[in-house]
Formats: C-alpha cells, sequence, structure tokens
C-alpha cells in the first residue's frame, strides 16, 4: 500500500482526498490516477468514481478545499496586507499540493458551485486587506489593487517553489516573502 493506511471505515471521501493529496504531492496533479488512488486507500476500484465521478471532479473537490483553506489562512491575516501575502506564500510552501492544483484550471471543473464559493471567499480574503490599505478609494482600484497584489504574491510563491529565486533570498520562505513583499510606508 505504498506506505498508506488502507481505508477501512469512516469517511472514505475524505480517506480518498488525503490520499489523493499524497499522490499530487509525490508525482503532480497530472499523474494522479484513479485506479492508483482506489489502491492506496485500500478500496474497489470503482470507490472513487462513485465518490467524484472522475478524476476532474477528484480535482475539484481538491482544489475546493485548497481555496476554503486559503480563504482560513488570508482570513488570519487580519486585514494586514503585508500578512496576508505572506501567509499566501507560506500556504503554497506548506500545503504545495493543494497549490499545485488550485491554479490549474485545466485539470478540475472550474464552475462548480463549491469550488467558486471556497475561490471568492479566498479572494474576498485578500481583498479585504488591500481594502484595509486603500481608505475608501474606489471599488475599482481596490480590485486593481487586488489583482496586483495577489500577482506578486503568487509570483513570488510560484518562484520559490521552482527553485528560481537567487540564494541571497535565504532559506525562510516567510522571512524571504516578507522582505519582498513589504511596502515602504507613504
Amino acid at each position: 500500500m505504498s506506505g498508506t493506511r488502507a481505508y477501512h471505515h469512516g469517511d472514505l471521501r475524505r480517506a480518498l482526498l488525503a490520499a489523493a493529496l499524497e499522490v499530487v504531492g509525490e508525482v503532480g496533479p497530472a499523474a494522479l490516477s484513479l485506479r492508483d488512488l482506489a489502491r492506496r486507500a485500500g478500496v474497489s476500484h470503482a470507490a472513487p468514481a462513485h465518490h467524484f465521478g472522475d478524476k476532474a471532479g477528484l480535482l475539484t473537490a481538491l482544489a475546493a478545499q485548497g481555496f476554503d483553506l486559503l480563504a482560513e489562512t488570508l482570513t488570519a491575516a487580519d486585514d494586514d496586507l503585508l500578512e496576508a501575502g505572506v501567509a499566501y506564500v507560506d500556504f503554497a510552501v506548506t500545503h504545495r499540493a493543494y497549490f499545485e492544483v488550485m491554479f490549474r484550471p485545466e485539470l478540475y471543473r472550474a464552475d462548480d458551485a463549491q469550488l467558486t464559493a471556497a475561490r471568492s471567499r479566498a479572494g474576498a480574503a485578500l481583498r479585504s486587506g488591500v481594502a484595509a490599505l486603500s481608505n475608501g478609494g474606489a471599488p475599482s482600484d481596490t480590485d486593481r489593487d487586488s489583482l496586483a497584489a495577489w500577482s506578486i504574491a503568487h509570483g513570488f510563491a510560484t518562484l520559490w517553489l521552482a527553485g528560481a529565486l537567487p540564494d541571497r533570498v535565504g532559506d525562510n520562505p516567510r522571512e524571504a516573502a516578507r522582505a519582498v513583499l513589504r511596502r515602504p510606508s507613504t
């Protein structure tokens, strides 16, 4: 069973999602197979299809979980945009399997209601940090600034995960992100 305990009772859906996270962490989302997932979980090969329909359904559920977790992470930053950016990078590093699925909409059903709601919660958490800085700016400014903040944090996280940053940024992703994302006070 490749180190994973076989499923015996309880919440099979949760067990399959946990096994899928492990597989994505090992080999990436493209190599995930429902048959291998069933083998790892110790269930029939039909069990994952029963719960998720197909691979896209499974990855949709993983992406929704990831966006929910990201929303919680960003909300904990308490409207501090710098800390939200650092939390975003930390999320990418500590929850890499989720991160690798969440931003690959070709892998899942982007119009799924649960996924859309989770993605909206994560976006709202990021926008609240931007809005706290904008002092009543126009909504279009908040949207543009939110996109800029997300782009910077996501770009940094992606570069970190790819090992593409120069050695001088150090080996602590939170400290490195804080230094890069810090905005001068005006």
